[in-house]
């Protein structure tokens, strides 16, 4: 994906890295469009998209249990697409989009409507990213 396009506000330039990783755990994550388009607007409660509500808000494919789907919300934070929402008494349940976030979803709403599926690939080196971490001195 090249973020060079001409945006209507200054978007943060990510290296190629960054926004390949960001792309492909998106793409693996199970869940649809229409979450990170509300997420665009304002922060979504994990209740919200866990198990069979998930599927009656349109936010997943299927029903994901509360524990598989903090998961992948945790590791959509860690790759920098996700931040948790933070009131006056610490972290809550729910999340929103980065910089980063808004410019991936912004360019796939803009360009197809959709999250690309992920390929067979995408799945298998998003898995080794995720549950094999290496020590940044390695990297």
């Amino acid at each position: 994906m090249n973020f060079t396009e001409p945006q209507p506000t200054r978007w943060i330039h990510y290296s190629r890295k960054t926004v390949e990783r960001a792309e492909r755990a998106v793409r693996c994550a199970p869940f649809k469009m229409l979450l990170f388009a509300t997420m665009r607007e304002h922060s979504v409660d994990l209740k919200a998209i866990a198990s069979k509500a998930g599927v009656q808000h349109g936010y997943t494919h299927r029903a994901v249990s509360e524990l598989a789907a903090e998961n992948s919300l945790l590791w959509l934070i860690q790759v920098g697409v996700l931040r948790r929402e933070v009131d006056g008494q610490g972290i809550t349940d729910s999340f929103r989009l980065t910089p980063l976030g808004h410019q991936l979803i912004n360019h796939w709403q803009q360009h197809s409507g959709t999250i690309p599926a992920p390929r067979l690939l995408d799945r298998v080196y998003n898995s080794l990213s995720r549950w094999v971490r290496l020590p940044g001195w390695i990297q």
